[in-house]
Parts: C-alpha cells; structure tokens; sequence
C-alpha cells in the first residue's frame, strides 16, 4: 500500500514538473509609440489632464475616426501632465480629444504619424489643441543592450562559420 502511495506521489511531483506555473505571453516587440507633451498658452491657471482619447483615421479628413482600442499594451495612457500611447500599428491620421481639470474637453488638429516612436508637443488654446510633431533623429525603433550583444553573438557565429567553410575549401584543395 505505502508502495503505491509513492508512486502516485512521484507521478503527480512529474506531472506539475511538466505544466507551466504561469501564463507564457508571447507579445514581445517593439511597438510604434507616440509621446505628448502638453504646452499651455493661456500661463495663468495650470491644467491637468483629467483623460484622453487619441482618434484613429485611414482618410485624411478624419471622417472615419475611430478611438484607439484597449488591446493588451496597446491603447492610450495620460496622468496629469502629458500622454503616450502604444499600439500594434497606428494609422495614418490622427486627432486627440482631452478633458482638462476646468472641466473643458478639447479637440486637436488632424496630425499624421510622424515615426516609429513619435514625439508630439501639444499646445492648450482656449478651444482646442494644436499637435505639432517634434523633429526627432529617432528613426529606428530603440534596441537594448541585451538585443545588441545577440546580434553581435549571432554575426561572430557566422563569421566563425564562414572562416571555417573558408578554410575547409582550401585544405580540401590541396589534397586533390
């Protein structure tokens, strides 16, 4: 009996070796960001951000804008002072739409995507909000220290590789 015992706790101590603990989540990517940083004409009174919705639009009007959705990491995030927002890929024209703390909620100009991680600066008017693209030399998306020493791995191998085919061809030469 105490035999069987044992076995049944040896497969079940197999068994939960051989199911994950916790969820895989295979969302690993750069995605396309966008930074807004809030500038105020009118000085007097500083207003917070109280929310905001960064509107998607495949026609340059923006008649057919959608909000951006909440999937995952994508979607659009403020705290009082500024917004970002990431997505899986964004459109090509966009308009923001923000409350601000003197309970006003204003709308901005169509603006375009201007990059991979793009910078806005965003300038409060009494009516509306004006959304100019800052110049960036941030072309590429940014690439960590971890990802660079992969790929300098990754091009020693092959180099390694190709000396080796290299060498392989030439004393194979000599002996015929």
């Amino acid at each position: 009996m105490n035999t069987r015992r044992f076995k049944l706790l040896i497969m079940l101590l197999l068994l939960q070796t051989l199911l994950p603990m916790q969820a895989v989540l295979a969302d690993t990517g750069p995605k396309p960001t966008m930074e807004f940083e809030f500038t105020q004409m009118p000085p007097e009174g500083e207003l917070q951000i109280i929310s905001g919705i960064l509107y998607e639009c495949d026609l340059s009007d923006c008649s057919d804008a959608a909000p951006l959705e909440q999937l995952g990491p994508q979607g659009m995030y403020c705290d009082t002072e500024g917004c970002n927002a990431t997505a899986y890929g964004f459109a090509p024209y966009h308009r923001l739409e923000v409350e601000f703390s003197d309970e006003i909620t204003r709308r901005s100009n169509i603006f375009e995507t201007a990059g991979f991680d793009s910078k806005y600066t965003v300038t409060v008017r009494p009516d509306d909000l004006l959304v100019e693209a800052q110049f960036s030399l941030d072309i590429f998306p940014r690439i960590g220290i971890i990802e660079i020493l992969i790929l300098c791995i990754c091009g020693l191998v092959i180099l390694g590789l190709v000396i080796g085919v290299i060498i392989f061809l030439i004393r194979r030469a000599r002996k015929t």
